[in-house]
């Protein structure tokens, strides 16, 4: 599959968590930190994502913010 998005990271799906139509899929990068991602139970599915796989994190984002707390 071909994208456009150029910020690709690797990582290993620590966790799951499904709820009725919508799941939040938890990452953890090489380097030690966590990225999730949000999707339909039926991608997912699709998808054949499982907790122990290894996965690609492609993010292409319109906007991001930095706050300063």
């Amino acid at each position: 599959m071909k994208y456009g998005a150029r910020n690709q990271i690797v990582g290993k799906v620590e966790s799951i968590k499904k709820g009725a139509v919508m799941c939040e899929v938890k990452v953890k990068t090489a380097g030690g930190d966590f990225m999730e991602s949000v999707m339909t139970t039926n991608s997912l599915k699709e998808l054949g994502i499982k907790k122990g796989d290894k996965v690609k994190v492609v993010v292409k984002a319109v906007n991001v913010l930095l706050v300063k707390e």
